[in-house]
């Protein structure tokens, strides 16, 4: 996965028309799309600083092939939610970024073992979280960690994360979830 400057990220947002906030996250998902691995970026931007972070923004396997949804498995479409994530528990059992907002998913429902963007649209709250995977090691499979959440597989990191957020004083984020470019 390739890594991005603040600066390619920017022209990026500016080629899109997003906004650039003060602070906010972005994700950003792997050409590659590895089958069941953590191969995407996050980032946390916080004025001229930016922090990088390995996540997975696609569900794991075990998601995929067992749906919890009818419709199929969620798969976050690439774009720009603003303000659509806020400090919260995730399931009820730690703290996270728990989604607030409405937002918009591809249905994966073929049942193989891959996420893909070709599913129908489906937009509304569905739980999509920011939120870690293992609490005490790295993680490497991403399996049950995330039926459509944008997960990170380091617990440090993970924390540095969200207490960058808990710190900023807002009370709710923008996520962009862009492609890899």
């Amino acid at each position: 996965m390739k890594t991005y400057s603040y600066i390619e990220l920017e022209n990026k947002f500016k080629e899109l028309g997003h906004q650039w906030p003060k602070f906010h996250l972005v994700g950003v998902r792997s050409a590659a799309n590895e089958k069941n691995k953590f191969d995407d970026n996050i980032y946390l931007i916080n004025g001229p600083i930016m922090f990088r972070y390995t996540c997975t923004t696609n569900p794991g396997t075990h998601w995929l092939k067992n749906l919890m949804n009818p419709k199929g498995t969620a798969v976050l479409k690439p774009g720009q939610y603003v303000d659509s994530w806020k400090l919260g528990l995730h399931q009820g059992k730690y703290r996270a970024l728990v989604q607030a907002k409405p937002i918009t998913v591809y249905r994966d429902n073929n049942k193989n073992d891959l996420a893909e963007e070709n599913g129908k649209e489906d937009t509304g709250m569905f739980g999509i979280n920011i939120h870690r995977a293992n609490p005490s090691a790295i993680s490497s499979i991403i399996d049950k960690w995330s039926a459509g959440c944008q997960v990170l597989n380091n617990p440090d990191e993970f924390h540095r994360l969200l207490t960058a957020c808990e710190m900023s004083g807002k009370s709710a984020f923008t996520y962009t979830l862009l492609r890899e470019f």
